[in-house]
């Protein structure tokens, strides 16, 4: 049995077994030991396990991210270029995803009582919280940490991510003699970090049904009817972006037909909603823009991979809609500003997340953590993350694809050369 089918299956249990539980002996002293005795460690074992894989994970992606352009002089205008697509489509992603969560608000259905349960049940666990962020000239002095090693142990998310870039940022400012071993050494750190959320994903369908049925063994169904609605929330956005934002942008920016596009990536497409990650499709997305799309081999290279690690649309869009629909589920107002930060962090923590499988979940419960929401309340939604994780994945890599079309038209531009052709390039490989 597949890892996706065995966590749906042990969410599916865990929501069962809970609710009837819920419903013929809710209250009952055995229930409520088997709940906190047994139930309730296996998950937080699971959970646990995501939590430490934060701080090396941020600091290993990110760095290598940036350091992965090479020489910033010589790759200035290429990845400038780049970084503001992935930026642009990265945001336009999560402003999406926001509207939405806040329009039909999947999360507020739930009565005060119960949401006042779950928060006294959630607030004390995990990561420690200082309430809603607020966006104001404080947090831009705050996101220059004094001691790196403070943030990190702090889970100061933006300090983090500062420091993550500034240092990837020298590193391509150094001599390539004495950068290597320090990046060899951080890219055999971030794959060992991926291997333990490898093995914490492992224990995910067990892990679920603990978390599950603790959640409706107090709750019952409610909790489950709003997480339908969640459900619904992501994939409408992530819908809206594919055919409104990505389409509008190869438009804009590269200059192409969307519908052309769309027909020419069927193949990452289904590689990435089949294997839920963007490294596993990088040689598809390769391949299919070079002989599909017409990208220059030497756009595509640089790109595509640099895209796998850093753009991630999908993801930032997810991770807005997660952190507001737990905070409506656990009664947490957020401001304006508080959405702001979210913002921010769903665009920068997107660049930190591993191209693998739930890379996202720990960066997305230290956004959590940030804006007040507790970050253990991610277990409300991790029994239907995989289909979720399937669908941002794929939205992801269609993403880098678009830009390695805008980026392939502004250096034909400058090397003066024609423009990209489709149509021309298919020809000429069915011909081979």
């Amino acid at each position: 049995m597949k890892l996706h089918t065995k966590i749906a299956v042990g969410l599916g249990a865990g929501a069962l077994v809970g609710s009837l539980c819920n419903a013929f002996f809710g209250g009952e002293a055995w229930l409520i030991w088997v709940s906190d005795n047994v139930a309730y460690p296996v998950g937080q074992i699971f959970l646990r396990m995501l939590f430490m894989t934060v701080v090396p994970i941020v600091f290993t992606s990110i760095a290598l991210g940036v350091a992965g352009i090479g020489d910033l002089k010589t790759l200035g205008r290429l990845g400038g270029r780049t970084f503001g697509y992935f930026a642009l489509s990265t945001l336009i992603a999560a402003l999406i995803g926001l509207t939405l969560v806040n329009t039909i608000r999947p999360g507020g259905g739930l009565s005060a009582e119960t949401r006042d349960e779950l928060m006294a049940r959630f607030s004390s666990q995990g990561l420690a919280q200082s309430g809603p962020a607020e966006f104001g000239v404080s947090t831009f002095v705050n996101i220059v940490p004094r001691n790196p090693v403070q943030a990190a142990a702090d889970m100061d998310m933006l300090a983090l991510i500062f420091f993550s870039l500034i240092f990837g940022a020298a590193l391509t400012l150094i001599s390539k003699e004495k950068a290597r071993p320090v990046i060899d050494v951080l890219d055999g750190i971030g794959e060992a970090v991926i291997k333990i959320i490898d093995m914490a994903m492992n224990l995910a369908p067990y892990g679920v049904f603990g978390l599950i049925f603790v959640i409706t063994s107090q709750f019952g169904w409610g909790i489950l009817t709003q997480l339908g609605m969640y459900v619904v929330v992501v994939i409408l956005g992530l819908v809206l972006h594919a055919t409104i934002g990505i389409s509008a942008l190869v438009k804009i920016f590269g200059k192409m037909n969307p519908v052309t596009f769309w027909r020419s990536v069927g193949a990452p497409f289904i590689t990435a909603f089949s294997t839920s990650s963007s490294m596993a499709t990088l040689p598809t997305s390769i391949s299919t823009a070079e002989k599909e799309l017409d990208v220059q081999p030497k756009i595509a290279g640089f790109v595509l991979p640099l895209g796998a690690t850093m753009n991630m649309n999908g993801t930032s869009l997810f991770e807005g809609v997660t952190v507001l629909f737990l905070a409506q589920v656990f009664g947490v107002g957020l401001s304006l500003g508080s959405q702001a930060v979210v913002i921010v962090l769903a665009v920068l923590t997107a660049i930190g997340a591993a191209g693998v499988p739930g890379g996202s979940l720990p960066l997305m419960m230290l956004v959590m953590a940030t804006v007040g929401v507790p970050p253990e309340g991610i277990a409300i939604v991790l029994g239907v993350d995989r289909i979720l994780d399937m669908s941002r994945t794929t939205l992801n890599v269609c993403g880098d694809i678009s830009a390695s079309v805008y980026v392939d038209r502004i250096d034909r531009e400058w090397e003066g050369l024609p423009p990209a052709s489709p149509e021309r390039q298919r020809l000429a490989v069915a011909a081979d």
